[in-house]
């Protein structure tokens, strides 16, 4: 079974049902909504639809609901810029009339205020490169160091430079809204800064009752900086690799994504790699060998989920894109992984049950992890054990934790309602593996659960043989 997991980002090549149920079949663990070009109106049709397939199809498919998060954008235009090295160029706020042949408003009035003469301005997912000459009332004189030619509402990147913008626009809690009300299983937190960011989203989402685990996205320097507080505070971290290869210099990238994805495991956070994975299958058939030794790189590092966007939303492609990033991670996995699960941090007397339990299991021929987990807390502490090569089979009592767990790493949910008997729902759970052909005769079971002793309960780890 593969472990590493796969997260699809949905559009108009991927909206069907039949598309969705084919990416589903082809290894698709959860699908994610990019609320930068989601209409709510959409997001109510495609919730329901996802549920229902998965429901047809009987496997835990997790729900991601992207929020925008505060970026700069330029404004519209009559026409496109064709700009050239050493041209002048303006960003103008707050309405202010430029006189230069170009020219642009921004969105965001603090601007001015931010920025200094000196900084680099990166344009269009850092195509177009600006160097600032000057400030003026509400003009920004740029001089243009890179061709590029410029459209309406491109986005914006201030390397090394603090903005004062809102952890949340309007339209984010909006959005984060209509998520509770549909009852999204995660909701990430895009330009994250500080750890006030995540606070600010945490109280929004207890406000609305929402129960998704909170994913911080890194996409910038100052996150970077932050990453300890960030990944102590969230409940998973992105590594949006597009943003951040923009924002920090583009040989420190694979350094940065190691970085993370070591401190996440370290910390017990599930991590997504993101962006660019299978880029040139957006028009290609075949992915380059340079992006699957990139797919190959995450799946070694052992993150727990890697990310398709443009392959899934606008590609001529999606459902063979699935498919390589299957295959590749099975490979992969099979080869070993970079060990970063040894340097994990043990908080209290649980996480140490758990690591005895992982260690048991990688001791024993044909080993299956079984854990009962009721808020996924357990089934997250197994999981970041990162067993060798048993499978980890959690068993939750309500389909909301299930589809929690699909973000993490070798996990499997199965739906399974507790007895107050710990025996009898151990019993219900062998079945349930035999039935699924999840688990054959002589197979050994290392178990993680609740053991009755008079009237009390206490974890407890047992070995019992499949008969």
């Amino acid at each position: 079974m593969r472990k590493t997991k796969i997260i699809c980002t949905l559009g108009p090549a991927t909206e069907s049902a039949e598309t969705l149920r084919e990416m589903i079949e082809a290894g698709a663990n959860i699908f994610r909504l990019n609320m930068s070009h989601a209409p709510h109106e959409w997001v109510r049709r495609i919730v329901p639809r996802i549920r229902a397939i998965a429901i047809e199809l009987d496997v835990m498919v997790g729900i991601l609901l992207d929020t925008q998060g505060p970026a700069i954008r330029t404004g519209d235009l009559k026409t496109k810029l064709d700009l050239k090295p050493g041209d002048t160029f303006e960003f103008t706020v707050r309405g202010e009339k430029s006189v230069e042949e170009f020219s642009v408003d921004v969105n965001y009035d603090g601007l001015i205020d931010d920025i200094s003469v000196g900084d680099t301005v990166l344009v269009d997912n850092g195509v177009i490169h600006l160097k600032v000459l000057d400030k003026k009332n509400n003009r920004i004189r740029c001089e243009v160091l890179t061709e590029g030619v410029l459209g309406s509402r491109r986005h914006i990147n201030l390397p090394g430079v603090k903005v004062n913008l809102p952890p949340l626009t309007e339209k984010d809690i909006a959005d984060v809204t209509l998520g509770a009300e549909l009852g999204v299983d995660f909701i990430s937190l895009s330009f994250c800064r500080e750890p006030s960011d995540i606070v600010a989203l945490r109280e929004l989402m207890r406000v609305h009752d929402s129960k998704a685990r909170l994913v911080v996205k890194i996409e910038d320097q100052l996150a970077v900086k932050n990453i300890n507080e960030l990944v102590r505070l969230a409940d998973g971290v992105m590594v949006a690799r597009g943003d951040l290869g923009i924002e920090c210099p583009m040989e420190e990238l694979p350094i940065i994504q190691r970085k993370i994805v070591k401190q996440c495991i370290k910390t017990g956070k599930p991590v997504i790699v993101a962006t660019h994975m299978l880029e040139s299958m957006i028009t290609n058939p075949v992915p380059t060998r340079a992006e699957i030794t990139d797919v190959a790189n995450a799946v070694f590092e052992q993150a727990d989920a890697i990310m398709l966007s443009g392959e899934t939303t606008v590609g001529k492609y999606p459902v063979s894109c699935v498919k390589i990033l299957d295959k590749v991670a099975y490979r992969i996995e099979r080869s070993g992984g970079a060990g970063f699960s040894s340097g994990v941090d043990f908080a209290d007397l649980r996480q140490r049950t758990v690591q005895s339990a992982v260690l048991l299991a990688n001791s024993l021929p044909n080993a299956k992890l079984i854990v009962f987990t009721r808020n996924g807390g357990m089934g997250n502490y197994v999981s970041n054990q990162r067993p060798m090569l048993a499978p980890i089979y959690a068993f939750a009592p309500t389909i909301e934790v299930c589809r929690k767990l699909t973000l993490n790493w070798g996990t499997y949910p199965i739906l399974l309602a507790f007895d107050p008997n710990p025996n009898r729902t151990i019993g219900a759970a062998e079945r349930v593996l035999l039935e699924r052909g999840l688990a054959k005769q002589g197979d050994r079971l290392v178990i993680i659960s609740d053991m009755l002793a008079g009237e009390k309960l206490f974890d407890s780890i047992q070995v019992r043989v499949v008969e």
